[in-house]
């Protein structure tokens, strides 16, 4: 099991930024893909980003892409999420997760049971 602790949430206003961040606990956090998921009220969960367990590589939504960064620190076990001009619709807790399986592209990691261990989450709200 691979504990996960989001936090940076916050309110914010359009066009402002945040960095959240998801802390993990063992040893084996660099050798999964990592990913961050949000969902609104009344909706789905949704993709946002994925990052290879080294860091080369990222896959992101496109609602999110060009404003959106992915990125890790495995010394420090952490992954990070840096939310630029933020929009109205990126309302919505965001969690981040742990890759289920090793050997993919990460593009492969798009979808939620792609991940068998997910945080608590973290509330962004942003108000226009």
């Amino acid at each position: 099991q691979v504990p996960l602790v989001e936090s940076g949430g916050g309110l914010v206003q359009a066009g402002d930024s945040l960095r959240l961040s998801c802390a993990a606990s063992g040893r084996t956090f660099s050798s999964y893909v990592m990913g961050w998921f949000r969902q609104a009220p009344g909706k789905e969960r949704e993709f946002v980003a994925a990052i290879s367990r080294i860091g080369s590589s990222t896959y992101y939504a496109d609602s999110v892409k060009g404003r959106f960064t992915v990125s890790r620190d495995n010394a420090k076990n952490t992954l990070y999420l840096q939310m630029n001009s933020l929009k109205p619709e990126d309302t919505a807790v965001y969690y981040c997760a742990v890759g289920s399986q090793r050997g993919y592209s990460v593009s492969y990691y798009s979808e939620p049971h792609k991940y068998n261990y997910w945080g608590q989450g973290t509330q962004v709200t942003v108000s226009s």
